[in-house]
């Protein structure tokens, strides 16, 4: 068990003998720059190391990183929470053979969302949906908070203030400058019950700190939403938001040399309200990723076992 563990079960008592096996050898597996992204990427190597008893490297990495690694070097073996819209060459380098999705790393997706606070919604039923809000700006403040600019969501959002015409009923498009800004208008809004209207996404800890309501925006059109990401698009169209690929993604030579790692892979996918609730213990304790690993690892035996071949459950058992 490496340092990490070492630090994350000390501060649980929850430290047990390492198993072995001597058929697993050596994984990398890389470890996304935002926090779900390292919670997934402790989770696999815990469960690598203790159940299959896999000499695991963790890899610093990033979507464009990673795509890249995996083009030339044909590494890291695994690459938990890939999202292959923000790298379109992953499909190249599938098709190619070289790599192979294992599983969704979220059951919905990455959920993308207008959102307006719960509160509201039980006092005024019509602002769950698109019609609502704009019959009725007043009661949201009249204003929408939009994506900084150079975010992909700036293009799409501003695409569908055009499409619905939200200037036009009134609602003032407020961009704001970075993301930090962008959250701290949702969570004024939720922790003070005021009026509220904005995009946000997930899975991420605000969604799991706050009662939000996605916007019923209609059915989703995929020939508008696509044009919609085009800064170039004459034809912007009204549609709902789709869920995003979010991918755990292997090496087909980890496929072929590791199968019960990457049957571990394939069963591994977090629910959308799990993963949401994590991120926000991790926010409103102001934990560690490891701290954060330890309380999915401690809450959802169940869930995690499950992933599991038979013999690593034999290595696992009592540790918790």
């Amino acid at each position: 068990m490496n340092k990490r563990f070492l630090y994350a079960f000390a501060l649980t008592g929850a430290l047990a003998p390492m198993a072995a096996n001597a058929e697993c050898g050596e994984i990398s597996v890389a470890e996304m720059n935002w926090t779900s992204g390292g919670i997934i990427t402790g989770v696999t190597e815990f469960l690598l190391t203790q159940g299959y008893g896999c000499d695991v490297t963790v890899v610093p990495s990033a979507t464009t990183t990673a795509i890249t690694s995996l083009a030339e070097n044909n590494e890291p073996d695994i690459v938990p929470e890939f999202w292959p819209n923000g790298a379109p060459a992953y499909y190249d380098l599938a098709e190619q053979g070289k790599v192979v999705k294992a599983s969704d790393a979220f059951s919905e997706g990455a959920t993308e969302h207008w959102l307006v606070p719960g509160f509201l919604v039980e006092e005024h039923p019509e602002l769950a949906t698109i019609e609502g809000i704009l019959n009725n700006p007043e009661l949201v403040g009249a204003r929408f908070h939009n994506c900084p600019d150079g975010w992909g969501c700036r293009i799409a959002n501003d695409s569908l203030v055009k499409a619905f015409e939200l200037e036009d009923h009134g609602i003032e498009v407020f961009n704001h400058g970075s993301g930090e800004t962008l959250q701290a208008a949702l969570v004024s809004a939720a922790e003070n019950e005021e009026p509220y209207f904005g995009y946000y996404w997930g899975p991420t800890a605000p969604l799991g700190q706050y009662d939000m309501v996605s916007v019923d925006m209609g059915p989703v059109n995929q020939e508008a939403y696509e044009c919609n990401q085009d800064s170039e698009c004459n034809e912007v169209g009204k549609t709902g938001w789709p869920a995003a690929p979010v991918f755990n993604v292997v090496t087909t030579d980890l496929a072929e040399s590791e199968p019960e790692a990457f049957e571990l892979m394939q069963n591994m996918t977090f629910e959308n309200d799990t993963m949401n609730g994590l991120l926000a213990w991790h926010a409103n304790n102001d934990a560690t990723v490891d701290e954060a690993v330890v309380q999915f690892l401690q809450n959802n035996t169940d869930v995690w076992m499950d992933w599991l071949s038979e013999d690593a459950q034999a290595n696992m058992q009592g540790m918790f």
